[in-house]
């Protein structure tokens, strides 16, 4: 499929270019940008980015950040959640007037308590959360192809501009993501405190409650699903635990809730019980499984009914 150049004539900035910033420039070229800088604290990061050709120009200090800001048209902040408040409150006098801005942060609260308040009337921040990754940490594991297929959230509020939104919707698409969905920061982090936050602590605590070095000798196909999320970016992902704290715990209360009912059948040899119960999770298993690949089809063929206009 050619990818339509949405960002022809424009200047994309990443800020953050670890995993998923890396990814985001590599994919984001694709679609046609003037030129694409990056802002990160490790020159080393800049100087492989720039000699890959992944992006155009590099800064690492608050001063080549703020000159490079002024320059963008749309700035993608790939930066944990308190980084990232913290460098809007530093750079909100530099961002170019008109700019579109996004993320991927995976807590939205934060966002709209520290960084809503002080945002300027002439840039729109459009929040957003591309449901990819990988166990790999920092740009050398950078690879555009974990967005093929994957589910991206997006955050809008009632400031934000529809045209950026659709706009955006386009520039998603073309990287690969096939099912876009609009939440509420409320939603969002509900949501991702389940589908996201609680998986990774189930994972960790999976890998914690033993302390055998070789059971992955006798490891199948669901041990090794299950445990790939433990090899975690710690200090990131105990930020994102904390940062979502309320809605985090109570997703786990609900899981421990099940376990306990499965514990509790098992316990008791109910066959029979723990027969009934694992019918009706497979169903509902399959039913949000359609439902998403509905929501893909959807999607789809709204874009391609745009590109036949």
């Amino acid at each position: 499929m050619e990818i339509e150049q949405v960002l022809q004539n424009k200047n994309v900035v990443i800020i953050g270019l670890g995993l998923m910033g890396g990814a985001l420039a590599m994919a984001l070229r694709k679609e046609g940008p003037d030129w694409i800088g990056a802002i990160d604290t490790d020159s080393e990061v800049l100087e492989e980015a720039l000699d890959r050709g992944v992006i155009d120009q590099g800064e690492n200090d608050e001063e080549g950040a703020a000159r490079m800001l002024a320059q963008a048209d749309f700035v993608y902040f790939c930066l944990y959640p308190r980084t990232a408040v913290n460098f809007f409150k530093t750079h909100m006098g530099n961002f170019k007037p008109g700019a579109v801005i996004t993320d991927i942060t995976g807590v939205k609260q934060i966002l709209v308590d520290e960084v809503l308040p002080i945002l300027r009337d002439d840039v729109d921040f459009i929040m957003g959360h591309p449901m990819a990754g990988s166990e790999k940490e920092g740009f050398g594991g950078a690879d555009e192809g974990i967005f093929l297929g994957r589910n991206y959230i997006l955050v809008p509020m009632p400031q934000n501009d529809p045209d950026h939104i659709k706009w955006l919707k386009r520039v998603i698409y073309n990287m690969g993501f096939t099912n876009i969905v609009e939440t509420t920061p409320e939603g969002h982090d509900k949501k991702i405190g389940f589908t996201s936050q609680l998986c990774h602590v189930i994972a960790c605590a999976l890998i914690d409650c033993k302390e055998e070095r070789h059971l992955s000798d006798f490891e199948g196909g669901s041990f090794m699903d299950l445990t790939r999320i433990a090899m975690i970016n710690a200090p990131m992902w105990a930020e994102l635990f904390v940062s979502n704290r309320d809605a985090l715990l109570s997703q786990i209360d609900d899981f421990e809730n099940s376990m306990k009912i499965m514990r509790g059948m098992i316990e008791n040899s109910d066959e029979n019980g723990l027969s009934d119960l694992m019918y009706s999770v497979r169903k509902k298993r399959v039913t949000m499984e359609i439902d998403r690949k509905n929501r893909t089809l959807a999607i789809e063929n709204q874009f391609k009914h745009k590109e036949s206009e």
